[in-house]
Parts: C-alpha cells; structure tokens; sequence
C-alpha cells in the first residue's frame, strides 16, 4: 500500500524535528519523530487509523474469531483507539503495570485468549517498551504475532520483534521521513 499520505501528513503535522535527541531506548539521534503531534492531530491520527483499517485484512484473519486491537501505554493507546473506532474491532489497553487499586488489572477492555491481539505502537527504535508488553500479555494467555507502529526507526526493533515470533509491520521508516 502507498504510505505517502501518511509521510505528507506527519511532516505536516511537524511530527519530524531536527536537532540533537536522547531516545527513550537511551541512543542519540539527530532527528526526532514527534509522533504525539501525529496521534493529537485529528486529521494525522484519521489517516493513520483508516491506512491501518485497510491494512488490516492483510495481517489477520478477521474470520478466525475476531481480533483486537492493542494498545500499550501511552503512545499505542491513541492510535490503537482511532483503529477499534474506524475497524469497528475490540480494543484493549495495556498498561505498564499492574494498578494498586481497583481491579488491579493490568488491562483496560477484555483480554480474550481466543483472539489475536494486533498492538499498535506509535514509533519503534529497539523494541523494547513494546516486548515489555507482549511478554506481560502472553503470561496471560494472549496471542500476539503482529505489531504495526507508524514509524520505524530501523534500529533493531524488527529482528528483536522477530526473537519472539512476532512481526513488525512499519507505515512509515524512518528513512522515509528524513530522506524525502
């Protein structure tokens, strides 16, 4: 599938920034994607939801009792709200951890172990914050093969991913953005 409107859109959008950046995995970069100025974005965050709905039947078996749509906290929650309200497909929040109150559930929506899980992330360098997750969720009987995120910064997240059985499906490389 063409992914241009998604690059006009975070360019846009200013979710590309130059300059000299720590990133959450500790590595420096001299370019940032924004991508909360994406998912805060009405506009952004519709074409992303609606490329990512499309995307959809060529990831999952839809027929094969269902799917749901995943997202960890924060970056994956917007995004991953956007696609169960434009696939019309459950969604289910992950949080980093456990709540010491309440429920004290992990999770936000119903896990169901018969359904495949598709996470949703925002932006991925070495993988880490999402397997977090995907760890806690197959602990709990979770299926997860899949997770797309917006932008790949092609740092190692892919073959980290795939260490676990799961496949990174990136909108957007981060060479795309910078280099266009």
């Amino acid at each position: 599938m063409d992914n241009s409107e998604i690059i006009q859109a975070l360019k846009d959008c200013d979710a590309v920034q130059f300059g000299d950046f720590t990133l959450a995995s500790g590595q420096k970069s001299n370019f940032y994607i924004n991508i909360k100025k994406a998912s805060t974005d009405p506009k952004t965050l519709k074409i992303i939801a609606d490329y990512i709905t499309r995307l959809l039947p060529a990831v999952a078996d839809l027929n094969a009792g269902g799917i749901i749509i995943g997202g960890v906290e924060l970056g994956g929650v917007p995004i991953a709200t956007a696609v169960s309200l434009s696939s019309q497909q459950p969604l289910l929040i992950i949080r980093k951890s456990e709540k010491e109150y309440g429920t004290k559930s992990r999770y936000v929506g119903e896990l169901d172990p018969n359904k495949e899980i598709i996470l949703m992330e925002d932006v991925t360098t070495s993988g880490g914050s999402v397997k977090k997750a995907i760890a806690a969720l197959q602990e709990d009987g979770a299926l997860i093969r899949k997770v797309i995120t917006i932008v790949d910064r092609e740092s190692g997240a892919a073959e980290s991913l795939k260490e676990l059985g799961v496949d990174l499906i990136p909108l957007v490389s981060s060479s795309e953005l910078v280099n266009e």
